[in-house]
């Protein structure tokens, strides 16, 4: 048996699931929403500034501030985008089935029987921000 083959196999049925289309449509319009991408643009101007200002050898803590208070508002903005959001969920999704199918594979590599292994299902409530979570 080719396992290789099979991965393809699996790698070309993934392709073909609608969560990965999802996927792909929302990545596509997320990179023609210009909007979007001035203010990704924008967001990484000020953490550039911001960097730059923290390794300045006596960094001023008002500017500090002021980029990092700059930096939230604009990524705020940017999470409100409708195409970030959809892009967010169906990222979100891909996530989950690619995570669900490692599982699977893992449970299979420590000897249990590939057609009724079922990994553990954990919701953890995730709102998108892995700095809330030991790991998602």
């Amino acid at each position: 048996m080719d396992l290789i083959k099979l991965t393809r196999q699996l790698g070309a049925a993934i392709q073909q699931d609608e969560r990965y289309l999802a996927f792909q449509a929302a990545r596509k319009a997320n990179e023609e929403d210009d909007a979007l991408n001035a203010l990704i643009g924008k967001l990484n101007l000020v953490q550039l500034s911001y960097q730059q200002e923290a390794e300045s050898p006596a960094p001023d803590e008002q500017k500090l501030s002021a980029y990092d208070e700059e930096f939230r508002s604009l990524y705020s903005e940017l999470m409100q985008n409708p195409n970030m959001i959809n892009y967010e969920n169906a990222r979100h999704d891909i996530d989950d089935m690619m995570n669900y199918i490692m599982q699977i594979l893992g449970l299979c590599v420590n000897g249990e029987d590939p057609e009724t292994c079922e990994p553990e299902v954990h919701d953890h409530g995730c709102g998108g921000s892995c700095s809330s979570c030991s790991g998602c």
